[in-house]
């Protein structure tokens, strides 16, 4: 493996996980967030990421039925399908007939949780950028 595989690999890691991070706390941003311009309270953003597949090659150089994995890529970035929260505040403005308002489907432990190994990972791809570069530069120093 080529140490420039290796940095496009760890990059597209970084870019996911940073967009990860990013959703998360709009997420958090919006934990109260009861009326958006869609109508209704808002609703918890999940990233959606995808490998990306680089085609193996033959000894010979053509291209093998076969795919290795080539990174990550983000897809999208969807509305969780789950049901809003539903809490009792008759005081509120926008609570029904009976006092209950519907909340944002996020919860702020997952969120948390979720934050914390987004950044786990971001600091693994950065550990293994770290460590090609390492590779690359005592390759060059043994050319001297």
């Amino acid at each position: 493996m080529s140490v420039f595989r290796i940095f496009r690999i760890a990059a597209s890691g970084l870019t996911a996980e940073r967009l990860r991070m990013d959703t998360i706390a709009n997420n958090l941003a919006n934990a109260n967030t009861t009326r958006t311009p869609e109508g209704g309270p808002y609703r918890r953003q999940v990233p959606v990421f995808a490998p990306i597949l680089d085609r193996v090659m033959r000894r010979g150089g053509s291209p093998s039925g076969s795919f290795s994995g080539g990174g990550v890529q983000v897809v999208g970035v969807l509305s969780d399908p789950s049901p809003p929260r539903l809490v009792y505040d008759p005081q509120h403005p926008d609570a029904n007939a009976d006092g209950y308002v519907e909340m944002p489907n996020v919860h702020v432990v997952k969120e948390m949780v979720d934050l914390i190994t987004a950044t786990r990972a971001y600091e693994a791809n950065i550990a293994a950028l770290n460590s090609a570069k390492s590779m690359a530069q005592r390759a060059l120093e043994i050319g001297r």
